[in-house]
């Protein structure tokens, strides 16, 4: 086959070190621009990025050339440093280490965007903690909490 073809999507999940609520209502939108603009100068096609003060979500179409371990790191190391930029009150901005990425079958992607779009009602009522742990129950993900929250 003389040609290469990948089309595969991907939510992807971190928080902010020690889960602190650096993403605020005026900060947001700026910051999903400037990781939009990442994930397109790495050969990652963003459909949908969200989350709440704690947490973003990210739902991207994988690039093939890049790994998906150095997309991420690129993404957490600028942005933290682009997020410092932003005044006083982001000085401390890190991003905790580890991240969650799950394949999403191409007919739910309509569902995953909606799940994106509500996070700020879907967290009125359950923490990060809990959406992620949700998440690793749903795919079968075997883990040790004890390495979760680090």
């Amino acid at each position: 086959m003389p040609q290469s073809i990948a089309y595969n999507y991907s939510h992807i999940i971190f928080s902010t070190k020690e889960r602190y609520p650096f993403i605020d209502d005026s900060i947001q939108e700026e910051l999903f621009k400037y990781i939009g603009g990442i994930c397109k100068n790495m050969d990652f096609n963003p459909v949908k990025f969200g989350g709440y003060k704690d947490h973003i979500h990210i739902l991207c179409v994988l690039s093939r050339k890049v790994a998906l371990m150095d997309f991420i790191e690129e993404i957490k190391s600028h942005s933290s440093k682009w997020m410092k930029t932003k005044g006083e009150k982001y000085q401390n901005f890190y991003w905790q280490r580890g991240y969650g990425s799950f394949s999403v079958n191409p007919a739910e992607i309509d569902v995953v965007i909606r799940y994106i779009e509500n996070q700020s009602d879907h967290h009125r009522n359950k923490t990060f903690q809990e959406e992620y742990l949700a998440f690793l129950k749903k795919y079968n993900v075997e883990y040790n909490e004890v390495y979760l929250w680090e």
